[in-house]
């Protein structure tokens, strides 16, 4: 048969077009479909991207702007030069001279001022001598381009307020505890909360992650109970993250109290819902994720390498100790740090187990109690005045940052480690 009868016969199928029109126009059809799915593509990246700006755009928008200040002492009046300039020493004195006497040795109790920090006493006298308060906030945009109607506003309804340029997110948003007072707020607390939480997380999702990864992919044999344990494992990343929380409170929280709260350690007057408690819960929530992409990173290690050690006299664990492991550490680091990336993120387990929404004693350990960056963002959130709002947008920045370095360090150490074959 020749190729002119074999054109003709695909033609009369519908397989392929026989004349030069027809031809033309399939390719002009095939490349107008092109391009309709190219742009569509395009759209939904320009799309994610207006997100992401949009994003932000607000968060920043928030965490800068003018505010308007109102004080009941001027702190020009109490010393010769700013109060932040000043020894903790001079604080003291400027805190004792300005409060009644019975109020002095009541924080001198709670703690003694010779062991507080020049930080500290500062936040006491900002909060009980100056009272500082910002009566009103401003958006970074409309401070930047609105300001004389900003200060005709404010010199009409707020004739003794002081107007200036307040960047929420600053050294003392960082290191100051928690304040009802939204001027006086910090996250320093929360912070460390997050730290802790995160760190005895990896301790404990890392090691089993990867050991059970290795198990299903190198030793277990295909039968049902294997069959079964991975389903599950697959089921189980995509369960909802408050379900964990509700297993973490029936466990860990409750069944599991003596040890959590560190009672059978002779911690007392702790009960279970500690940073312990937490780290366990958050472990459960994404070791499915570290098994899975463990599995994923040892399964692309090329078997070649296992054929070449077991034909030099290697064993199984030798095998995988000395070749399978090394070569797949990027992809479960990776896996690894992601996971921890949507562990630090979460909120709703983290209520359920009953974390702390307004707590001002920094966690010393694991039996602590404690409160992390989410949930404090939702606290301030939930409050009615602008200024709360300023301050969580300044504390998402910081969640963002830890986020976003997480994610460098999972590309950094994807490529310090990479081999290539």
């Amino acid at each position: 048969m020749s190729a002119e009868t074999l054109t003709d016969n695909l033609g009369s199928q519908g397989q392929l077009p026989t004349s030069d029109d027809a031809i033309r126009q399939n390719v002009r059809s095939r490349r107008t479909i092109g391009t309709v799915w190219r742009n569509l593509f395009l759209s939904s990246l320009v799309i994610g991207m207006l997100a992401l700006v949009t994003l932000l755009y607000t968060i920043v928008n928030d965490s800068f702007g003018l505010a308007v200040y109102e004080f009941s002492v001027d702190p020009a009046t109490l010393a010769d030069r700013p109060l932040d300039e000043l020894s903790k020493e001079e604080l003291v004195e400027i805190f004792r001279a300005n409060v009644s006497a019975g109020l002095f040795r009541r924080y001198d109790r709670e703690q003694p001022f010779t062991e507080r920090s020049q930080a500290n006493v500062l936040a006491l006298v900002n909060e009980r001598v100056v009272e500082q308060r910002i009566v009103r906030a401003f958006t970074l945009v409309e401070s930047l381009t609105d300001r004389p109607r900003i200060e005709a506003e404010v010199a009409e309804a707020f004739p003794n307020g002081e107007l200036r340029f307040r960047p929420w997110l600053n050294r003392q948003f960082l290191t100051a505890p928690m304040n009802s007072i939204p001027e006086l707020a910090g996250i320093r607390t929360a912070l460390l909360g997050s730290v802790w939480m995160i760190l005895l997380t990896m301790l404990f999702a890392f090691p089993i992650g990867v050991a059970g990864a290795v198990y299903l992919e190198e030793y277990a044999t295909k039968n049902r109970l294997n069959q079964l344990i991975e389903t599950n494992i697959n089921n189980l990343a995509g369960v909802p993250s408050i379900i964990y929380g509700m297993l973490g409170l029936a466990i860990f929280v409750r069944a599991l109290e003596p040890i959590t709260s560190g009672r059978v350690f002779g911690i007392e007057g702790v009960n279970g819902r500690t940073i312990l408690s937490a780290s366990l819960t958050m472990a459960l929530l994404i070791l499915p994720l570290i098994i899975i992409n463990a599995r994923e990173a040892v399964r692309a290690v090329p078997s070649s390498l296992r054929q070449a050690s077991y034909g030099l006299g290697a064993t199984k664990w030798q095998t995988v100790w000395h070749h399978v492991l090394p070569n797949a550490l990027p992809g479960i680091l990776t896996g690894t740090i992601l996971g921890m990336s949507r562990a630090i993120g979460e909120t709703a387990p983290l209520i359920v187990i009953g974390a702390s929404t307004f707590i001002v004693t920094d966690p010393t350990g694991p039996f602590s109690k404690f409160t992390v960056l989410p949930i404090q963002i939702y606290n301030w959130t939930s409050q009615p005045q602008d200024t709360f709002r300023s301050i969580a947008a300044a504390a998402i920045i910081v969640l963002l940052t830890l986020l976003l370095s997480l994610n460098a360090l999972a590309v950094l150490l994807r490529n310090r480690f990479r081999r290539t074959y």
